[in-house]
């Protein structure tokens, strides 16, 4: 695995440890030295995991005194982002980055275009953590290409919110597990509307990527929904089944 994805690796596990408690507000987090032992990486690589995880917010880091961990509901840049449902901000990504695709349209580079195959292509030949990274790195190519600094702000956000909430990790990684075929034939469909420099229909294909998305999110919510009815009915006769032979 290449530094750059290994810095990402580390800064996830480390979030992981501060989110569980390991590390609580306040405290300060082991040397360097320490993290790279723990997680058998190069130094380089811990200290670019403690920036990248200080640009979102979750630590600061004190020349020479080390990095500490801050109080989630109250980052570095303001309050904590609000609570939001996996469907709810589905809904304002589609809004905002359908935008961004139209902006982008007109204007994109060669080397944006050819970032965002990339991506594609690393979609389809990884699974898991690596796949995701490809996928949120296609929509912040698009974001960043539109041009539009508010827009691009807006984005990062929604996509915070959705690595800081277990929720929308575990609704992501039920859908996209069972959808990795129509994500990549989505995603090339918008990559083939921004390279015909072509607004609406880079908008077009940005949309019909999340609606169908929504979709399939309803669906596994709504599978969810009933499988865990079914688990509390399995429990119910069970308890009922004890207390009548006891009784």
């Amino acid at each position: 695995m290449s530094d750059r994805r290994l810095y990402k690796s580390v800064a996830r596990q480390i979030l992981a440890l501060i989110q569980a408690g390991e590390f609580a507000p306040g405290s300060r987090l082991p040397g360097e030295r320490d993290l790279a032992d723990r997680f058998d990486v190069s130094r380089v690589v811990v200290r670019e995991a403690e920036i990248a995880l200080e640009t979102m917010g979750h630590i600061e880091v004190r020349t020479g005194s080390g990095a500490y961990v801050l109080d989630q509901s109250e980052g570095l840049y303001g309050p904590k982002v609000p609570a939001v449902g996996p469907l709810e901000l589905t809904e304002a990504r589609a809004v905002f980055e359908g935008e961004s695709a139209a902006l982008a349209a007109p204007i994109i580079s060669d080397e944006d275009l050819a970032k965002l195959e990339a991506s594609i292509t690393e979609m389809a030949k990884e699974a898991g953590s690596e796949a995701d990274e490809a996928d949120k790195e296609f929509h912040l190519t698009i974001a960043h290409a539109s041009g539009n600094t508010a827009i691009i702000h807006v984005i990062e956000t929604l996509w915070k919110m959705r690595e800081e909430s277990q929720q929308h990790h575990g609704v992501y990684k039920m859908v996209c597990s069972q959808d990795s075929s129509y994500r990549t034939d989505e995603h090339s469909a918008i990559v083939e509307a921004l390279k015909s420099r072509n607004p609406v229909a880079a908008r077009a294909a940005m949309r019909q990527h999340f609606t169908r998305l929504l979709d399939a999110m309803l669906v596994a919510t709504e599978e969810e929904a009933v499988a865990a009815v079914q688990r509390q009915m399995s429990a119910s006769r069970a308890r009922f089944s004890i207390s009548t032979r006891i009784g």
